[in-house]
């Protein structure tokens, strides 16, 4: 694959792309964009989730970068980890904030291969109610 350019870009990809540029107030998209707009459907609805769900909600916007880079980290994509983690210090996280976030990501990854491991029974108490 190649990334695709905004001057060689059909209208529909530059249709996506001047949104992003709009949106971030950038004069470029990054490469992930570029390579993405390799298939315009993905690269739509790939933009238009991500601002749906990175956008204004319930969870403040660096705990949503933060959680971004966890499920990075977890999945080994160095792109993701390091452009998440940007924008997590962007919005206010802290080297603190960043550290603690990786300890919880390593202790949960533990404990989640030792649960696979030995397949308790989950516990009654932690079990939704149902009337």
């Amino acid at each position: 694959m190649n990334p695709i350019e905004y001057h060689d870009a059909s209208e529909e990809v530059r249709a996506v792309y001047d949104d992003i540029k709009a949106a971030r107030k950038v004069d470029d998209v990054n490469n992930f964009w570029k390579y993405l707009a390799n298939e315009p459907r993905m690269l739509r609805h790939v933009w238009e989730s991500l601002k749906e769900m990175m956008g204004p909600g319930h969870l403040d916007p660096a705990i949503k970068e933060l959680i971004f880079t966890a499920v990075a980290i977890t999945n080994n994509c160095e792109y993701c980890r390091v452009s998440h983690m940007t924008q997590a210090r962007a919005k206010g996280a802290t080297d603190e904030m960043i550290n603690e976030m990786i300890g919880v990501v390593a202790l949960a990854n533990m404990t989640n291969r030792l649960v696979n491991a030995y397949k308790p029974p989950v516990d009654e108490m932690f079990l939704e109610k149902k009337d």
